[in-house]
């Protein structure tokens, strides 16, 4: 049978269902963002007045950063700063953000400030432009408190962790793959939240092909990271690897991954573009039985879909059955329009007249065509 169908007005926006890279910026852990000083202080026990106890129990703490090629310096107090050091600590403790600022310029200008005293100042002080929202001066403070180079490693490559979440949240991208690549140089951190930093770096510089392979090497060493996995598919889609982003989503479907709606949606959508019906029809089928797709205009515009391919592929009863699903999902009567489309071509002219009526009563573009199914 040779099908002459007339055309199926479905104006859609499924797109490629690309999904919103989410780096792992805001993770629980302290070198995942800047540090308040309280944790600091709970990180290091307070440099500044603590007793040969407290030295020892630090001394003993496993390092952060076991690899890094840099040699952490012995850093002390000058005893003419101390009393300013502990000052614009109690400033600090007291939220007085301005006032550790003024203290630590003063103490930065000191011509008795050694490494260590203008690295703790600096690095308090940047802290405390963060808490104010300033970034742009808590990132100098920590620039600054970086090139004094005086803080132990452990809290020396916090600063620097700091300095590139700073930037890329004030979207100067390529300060902060720099600084970062030095992280990285200079640590030798394998650290999954560092890594995949970098990698959203990457993809928010519209370096997508670099970013998905970074994200991919990370999932091949955690399967079951669905951020990771999620990133990686994200970061495919944008450098137009459809096939290898699909690939990577259907075995996470496979595997029970796939549990929120925008993850599902992806999937299918990726089957739609690449003309997988079938596969497109199972994950829908799938995910409204478990109650993870939910009813709505996303839903009701993939029924429209999968009917209008159905439909192409002279499958016209189950093309009706696709429209009959996505009818009450419909915000206007172009669904029903569409239906009427297909009875009148099945030669269910009653049931095609029925569906154009309630197609103007919902209101759609075209009422003529509704109009002259209706008159025949």
């Amino acid at each position: 049978m040779t099908l002459h169908h007339r055309p199926l007005t479905i104006a859609l926006a499924l797109g490629l269902g690309m999904l919103v890279l989410a780096p792992d910026l805001l993770a629980q852990d302290q070198g995942s963002r800047p540090m308040t000083m309280r944790e600091r202080r709970a990180q290091r026990m307070a440099e500044l007045g603590r007793d040969q106890a407290q030295n020892a129990q630090e001394e003993n703490r496993p390092a952060a950063y076991p690899n890094a090629t840099r040699q952490s310096p012995d850093g002390k107090a000058s005893p003419k700063l101390l009393p300013k050091l502990k000052k614009m600590q109690e400033r600090f403790e007291k939220d007085d953000w301005a006032g550790v600022m003024v203290d630590a310029d003063v103490i930065g200008a000191s011509p008795d400030a050694g490494p260590y005293d203008k690295s703790f100042a600096y690095s308090m002080a940047g802290n405390a432009a963060a808490n104010l929202e300033q970034q742009t001066k808590a990132a100098d403070y920590f620039a600054r408190a970086i090139a004094a180079n005086g803080l132990d490693n452990d809290s020396h490559f916090a600063t620097m962790y700091n300095l590139a979440v700073i930037q890329f949240g004030e979207e100067k991208y390529a300060e902060a793959l720099a600084t970062m690549d030095r992280f990285l140089a200079e640590t030798k951190s394998d650290k999954v939240e560092h890594l995949s930093f970098r990698a959203g770096i990457l993809a928010s510089m519209g370096r997508d092909a670099e970013a998905a392979a970074a994200y991919q090497a990370l999932v091949a060493k955690n399967p079951d990271d669905k951020r990771l996995l999620m990133n990686a598919v994200a970061a495919l889609q944008g450098a137009e690897k459809f096939e290898q982003a699909n690939a990577l989503l259907e075995d996470a479907f496979k595997r029970g991954m796939l549990t929120e709606e925008r993850e599902l949606r992806s999937l299918y959508v990726g089957y739609m573009n690449a003309q997988r019906w079938a596969d497109a029809q199972r994950v829908i089928e799938d995910g409204v039985g478990k109650g993870i797709l939910k009813p709505g205009p996303d839903l009701a515009n993939a029924y429209q879909l999968l009917a209008q391919n159905a439909f192409f592929a002279d499958k016209i009863q189950l093309a009706i059955d696709f429209y009959n699903r996505a009818l009450p999902m419909a915000t206007d009567g172009e669904v029903y329009l569409n239906l009427a489309k297909v009875l009148d071509y099945a030669g269910r002219k009653a049931e095609a007249k029925e569906a154009a009526r309630q197609a103007l009563a919902k209101g759609i573009k075209k009422p003529e065509e509704a109009n002259r199914i209706i008159a025949r």
